[in-house]
């Protein structure tokens, strides 16, 4: 008889989501013997699959995924521990047959722990939970129960408070985890060690040395098949209220007491609390809207949609450390690169000794974290030119980790996502009140930008640029110009 066993219960494991990143994840969990001595994956979906034709998927996603090919024999292995049931989610009979699959695999363990992925439409996503409560499945009467709910939580603030009722009336806050995969980056959570491990940072990580901060997330991808769900989603809901106001919190928050899920959660609300809330005519002053030449042509997408794939936003953070710092924060699709970065730029000296030279003009230092790609960080500082007199240059300091730690060492997100999910840590997971303030920030611009009476313009740019020129007249209001230290870009280049 076995003492304990886990089992990974994935809905929608027919999906694009499964076979690309989750079950990739897993195995190399598994290759790393970090995943539960005894457990079993078993996956849900509508599509008709036999196990061993669901086994072969998954291997198809895992050799895809890049790396991993010669491990075919540890795959037959993992495999073994892959079941599959075809059904939907949303009928009692076949909940009951998951349930009986589930207990067969599960047979003779004293302890029985399960982890419930949500990798289905968001639009499934209460009857899903609403189904786990009613079949038994979510009942801890032998062991843990979790579930994990991947993005987006809702679609505005009050679908988001309605789902989280519907989440807790069959599941504890303790046992959800919403997910956000950037919160797994390794480059993500190396902003907590950059700050807070390193002496030097701090005491400049301020209102009285930070001129402003800029915080960019820009795909080149255009829209592709996409158009179901995005053309009634947008750039804000889809990358602005999750990754954008989640790299935010990880810049701004405090320090706190200890790396555990409630310290840094509670340090992440208070940044969301603080920032500085719009009305709906306030927040089209202060963010711009944009679509790409041919956006509309793209299949599925209305004719006269006037749905934005690109934003820009300026907001501020209302407490002691940052009151008067812009925060700026861009996203976009069909733009120059596929661009993560955040981007410190410090105040200038109060009084100028030097001059520039033509090898370059005086510039405020200013600090890059890498996101991705090319992964690290940059340092700027003028130099003096060698036998030019006083004559500067502006020059940077790089790390990388793959120059560092070599090129494969950095994890997909998922892989700390899940293992974390599995041990119970949710300090890289949303909790409630997270979802709720960050829906309060964004939802007057929602309004704003879906409102029957909006006049705020639809400003179009040419795909593989920076956007459009909007997007730097909201900085030009403040004296000031997009920056990158992204390798590609010229440091200081505005978006253009």
């Amino acid at each position: 008889m076995a003492g304990e066993t886990t089992t990974i219960v994935i809905f929608g494991a027919s999906g694009d989501l499964t076979s690309r990143k989750l079950l990739p994840a897993l195995f190399n969990l598994w290759l790393k013997s970090r995943l539960p001595q005894d457990f079993h994956i078993v996956g849900m979906a509508r599509s008709a699959f036999s196990d061993d034709q669901f086994r072969e998927r998954m291997w198809d996603g895992v050799v895809a995924s890049g790396g991993i090919e010669s491990r075919s024999a540890d795959w037959e292995r993992f495999a073994a521990r892959l079941r599959y049931c075809s059904g939907d989610l949303a009928l009692p009979q076949d909940m009951d047959r998951l349930k009986g699959i589930l207990e067969e695999a599960e047979r003779g363990a004293e302890s029985v722990n399960r982890l419930f992925f949500l990798s289905i439409a968001p639009s499934l996503y209460e009857n899903a939970v609403e189904s786990l409560g009613a079949s038994g499945l979510a009942s801890e009467d032998s062991g843990w129960r979790r579930v994990v709910i991947e993005k987006p939580f809702g679609s505005n603030l009050e679908s988001a408070q309605a789902l989280n009722r519907t989440v807790h009336a069959v599941f504890d806050e303790s046992q959800v985890y919403r997910i956000d995969h950037y919160l797994g980056k390794e480059t993500v959570q190396n902003m907590l060690v950059f700050r807070f491990a390193n002496a030097i940072f701090e005491p400049v990580w301020n209102r009285n040395f930070v001129d402003s901060v800029q915080i960019t997330v820009s795909e080149k991808v255009l829209l592709g098949d996409r158009a179901g769900y995005y053309d009634g989603s947008g750039v804000v809901r889809d990358m602005v209220q999750n990754h954008l106001l989640q790299i935010l919190t990880v810049v701004a928050m405090e320090p706190p007491i200890a790396v555990d899920a409630t310290s840094l959660r509670n340090k992440k609300v208070e940044v969301l609390q603080a920032i500085r809330r719009w009305t709906s005519e306030q927040a089209s002053q202060s963010a711009i809207r944009g679509q790409y030449l041919g956006y509309r042509q793209e299949k599925g997408v209305p004719q006269d949609s006037t749905t934005a794939p690109y934003a820009a936003t300026r907001l501020f953070i209302d407490n002691w450390r940052w009151q008067g710092v812009p925060f700026y924060l861009r996203s976009g699709k069909g733009m120059t690169d596929k661009v993560s970065e955040v981007m410190i730029q410090f105040s200038r000296p109060p009084h100028q000794l030097f001059q520039g030279s033509e090898h370059g003009d005086m510039k405020p230092n200013s600090l890059s974290l890498l996101l991705e790609p090319n992964e690290g960080v940059h340092l700027s500082f003028d130099v003096k030119v060698p036998d030019e007199g006083m004559a500067m240059a502006p020059m940077s300091m790089q790390f990388h980790y793959d120059s560092a730690f070599g090129s494969e060492v950095i994890p997909e997100a998922y892989q700390r996502l899940l293992q974390d999910a599995l041990e119970g840590d949710a300090a890289l997971f949303i909790r409630s009140d997270q979802i709720t303030e960050a829906w309060r920030i964004v939802d007057p611009l929602i309004e704003a930008w879906e409102g029957r009476s909006d006049d705020s313009p639809l400003h179009e740019y040419e795909p593989g640029t920076q956007g459009p020129a909007a997007a730097d007249e909201l900085l030009a209001q403040d004296g000031r110009a997009w920056l990158t230290g992204h390798p590609g870009h010229s440091k200081g280049d505005s978006a253009t």
